[in-house]
């Protein structure tokens, strides 16, 4: 959350960075919360001064009882002290609550560096690679996919319903082989930890990293237990050190986790629904890390270059988008998304978001960090992306990979992690 220290000293400021996100009347919400908070410090300076003279009179009427005088008005006046002082601390918890809960619903501020205005505004930074002019028509992934044998989105429907589908045979092992070869490759070249992780999650870890209260309709809760399916492996992850103080020296942490994804998505209904490309249950390979505050910028340009260095590998092109203020997850200051050319839908294809939270989801978590001992403690910065996600990686792979025949030819590299070369249709094999 927002650090309401910087609320207090330029509340105008964060409520023109907000602004530019486009929340609405955020220069008022701002202040509204920058009034409760005076308001409560006003009562809290009262309750003091009030606790102090309360033990002060105490020790004055202790005096005169032990000299036999009466103290009977000392101790009425007391008792009314007592009702303030409850009265006080009432409306201090109160307006406690009301910051707190206010504050969770108050997204990141983006950096200076993001610009102003919607998905239009949106700027490539750089791109790699010529997006592939297929010497005859590409056919999309569910075409591939299905004339294949190793997609089968008919009985994912039968299972589950829409928006979700099955890979098997030659499909379901490419995703195997890719989720095993990426995490080798960040665990053994980018010196990222691998973890496995819990795939359900507390409310406080859905708090920790932003997903709740804000995104509740967009995730699936089990009612019984109370427990919060992951929308990415970056929950269980970075709440890995949720209340905890790091060593400096220690960092930076840099994990790198599989999980299937889970999200509901409501409200996005008839968006690119067609195949693969949105789904309620998706595999990715999460990049996390936490650093001191002087490194996050550099440690945000690190991470994208090596979830790039993915696409590279397999020779798809590429470019990189720093979203604008009004395309920003809530979380996040800052953003890359990685999209990949798909010549089979012919679109551009969201692969990774690479962000940095500033210190923004540590204050929600209470993730801080000592630079050393006896200095006092900082929140960490914390960061991820994803190293990529599937199924989006599939579909640029199949489309970009296919040929004549609706055969797929795979890139050298990723031939030798997965063990085939090919993926022919079922009337060709053997």
């Amino acid at each position: 959350m927002l650090d309401i220290k910087n609320l207090r000293h330029d509340p105008e400021g964060v409520g023109a960075a907000l602004a530019r996100r486009g929340l609405a009347d955020a220069g008022g919400l701002i202040a509204a919360i920058v009034d409760r908070d005076r308001s409560r410090r006003e009562a809290l300076k009262q309750v003091n001064d009030l606790k102090a003279l309360r033990n002060r009179v105490s020790r004055e009427i202790g005096a005169a009882r032990r000299r036999g005088e009466s103290a009977q008005a000392e101790i009425a006046r007391m008792r009314e002290v007592g009702e303030s002082i409850a009265g006080l601390d009432a409306a201090v918890a109160e307006a406690d609550e009301w910051i707190a809960s206010t504050l969770l619903g108050v997204p990141n501020a983006p950096d200076p560096r993001v610009p102003v205005g919607g998905v239009d505004q949106n700027v490539v930074v750089r791109s790699w690679g010529t997006p592939a002019e297929l010497p005859f028509d590409a056919r999309p992934h569910w075409e591939l996919g299905e004339s294949l044998g190793i997609l089968d989105l008919a009985g994912g429907g039968r299972v589950s319903g829409s928006g979700f589908f099955v890979l098997q045979g030659a499909g379901a092992a490419l995703q195997r082989g890719l989720v095993n070869w990426m995490i080798g490759l960040h665990a053994g070249e980018h010196g990222y930890t691998e973890l496995r992780v819990p795939y359900l999650v507390k409310a406080d870890s859905m708090t920790g990293t932003g997903q709740l209260p804000k995104f509740a309709e967009e995730s699936y809760l089990t009612s019984r237990d109370g427990l919060w399916l992951i929308p990415t492996a970056e929950v269980p992850v970075t709440n890995l050190h949720r209340g905890q103080i790091l060593q400096g020296d220690g960092l930076p942490i840099k994990y790198v986790a599989y999980s299937p994804c889970f999200r509901r998505e409501a409200g996005a209904a008839g968006k690119d629904t067609r195949g693969m490309l949105r789904v309620h249950q998706f595999d990715k390979v999460e990049l996390v890390r936490f650093e001191r505050p002087e490194d996050g910028a550099g440690a945000l340009e690190e991470l994208t270059g090596e979830a790039s260095r993915v696409l590279e590998l397999l020779g798809l092109p590429y470019r990189v988008v720093l979203l604008a203020a009004g395309d920003l997850g809530f979380s996040a200051s800052l953003t890359y998304d990685l999209e990949v050319w798909a010549p089979g839908v012919r679109q551009w294809l969201e692969v990774s978001s690479c962000s940095t939270f500033s210190d923004y989801q540590a204050r929600r978590a209470q993730i801080r960090f000592r630079r050393q001992q006896g200095a006092g403690t900082e929140h960490v910065h914390t960061l991820n992306g994803s190293g990529l996600a599937l199924p989006r990686l599939m579909v640029a792979l199949l489309e970009t990979c296919q040929r004549p025949d609706g055969s797929i030819r795979l890139p050298d590299i990723l031939a030798k992690a997965v063990g085939f070369a090919e993926i022919t249709p079922p009337a060709v094999r053997g």
